[in-house]
């Protein structure tokens, strides 16, 4: 049996390989490649971005009659993501990059643009040294004197880290926390300063108010008014018969003064067979027998008027039915 993996071939005795027919392929014959793209370019079709690193199935292509030092020229087909539209690009071995040739526009690159400019100053500065041998001299004091500029700058920056090398950290972040400990301690005295003046103002306050509630103290107090009772209090104080003859009185007047009017009220006499108090023993009566008599008017005096005795036998009246 023999091995999957054919490592080696038999070749007879009488193999010739000179008698092997060559194929004959064409010059401009094209591969099929796998590539990224090289740069970032912009589709002319579509506008679309193709940008660096791009993976594309490329067609692959020696660019006839083209060379660089005996180095063969490729030429790179591929299609745009969008539309489709063929983009071709070559090999630059002069200056070991790439060319956009068809359906694209490389985008800017400044580094690149840079140092294609150093190169061009560079070359002209050659052709300048080569004829002219004054030109070298000059080039030759501005080299010198630049040279010159850039050690003094270099020496700035050499004394620059060794202060800064001397430096003590340390100690500026203490001295720091030092500076916001004697801040804070001077906020501090200022807000008790301001503490005890309030405090301060309120105890004058306090004591003005003080001295002022003793002067009023001190002060003769003002004469009170007397006590004057209610004007119906003098009412209550008198008699009740006493009350209601004033209380006539006042409001329709004394009989007395008017003789033709005393002759209307007539005293008036208790009639013993007729009272229904018969039984009831006088406060008045007098013996022991028994023989009680009803209590006789007062007499009247020439001095009363008849309302006021009318107004005595009703006050004796009403008393002696409440007893």
């Amino acid at each position: 049996m023999s091995e999957r993996k054919v490592l080696n071939k038999y070749y007879p005795p009488d193999f010739d390989p000179s008698k092997i027919p060559k194929l004959k392929l064409p010059k401009d014959r094209q591969y099929v490649v796998r590539l990224m793209a090289p740069f970032n370019m912009r589709c002319k079709t579509c506008g679309e971005y193709i940008y660096k690193g791009k993976k594309f199935n490329a067609r692959k292509e020696t660019v006839q009659n083209e060379a660089y030092l005996g180095l063969p020229i490729f030429r790179f087909y591929i299609k745009c993501t969008r539309c489709l539209a063929e983009i071709t690009f070559k090999t630059d071995p002069e200056n070991t990059d790439y060319t956009m040739e068809h359906g694209a526009t490389r985008n800017f690159q400044a580094e690149k643009l840079l140092e294609e400019e150093e190169k061009r100053v560079q070359k002209e500065r050659e052709d300048e040294e080569l004829n002219n041998p004054m030109k070298v001299l000059e080039n030759r004091t501005k080299d010198s004197k630049l040279e010159m500029e850039v050690l003094e700058n270099l020496q700035e920056l050499k004394d620059l880290n060794q202060r800064q090398a001397h430096v003590d950290f340390e100690a500026m972040l203490r001295q720091h926390r030092l500076s916001e400990d004697e801040r804070q301690e001077q906020e501090q005295e200022e807000d008790e300063r301001e503490t005890a003046a309030l405090v301060e103002e309120a105890r004058r306050r306090r004591l003005l108010e003080d001295s002022d509630s003793e002067e009023e103290a001190a002060a003769p107090a003002p004469p009170r008014l007397a006590f004057r009772p209610r004007p119906t209090a003098i009412l209550e104080e008198a008699p009740k018969a006493k009350r209601k003859a004033e209380s006539w009185e006042r409001s329709v007047g004394t009989l007395g003064s008017r003789p033709q009017l005393s002759g209307l009220v007539v005293v008036k006499k208790t009639d013993l067979g007729c009272s229904p108090r018969q039984g009831l023993a006088s406060p008045t009566s007098e013996g022991p027998a028994g023989n009680s008599k009803a209590a006789e008017p007062a007499p009247r005096l020439p001095g009363t008027s008849s309302l006021s005795q009318l107004g005595a036998y009703s006050d004796s009246e009403d008393s002696s039915g409440s007893n």
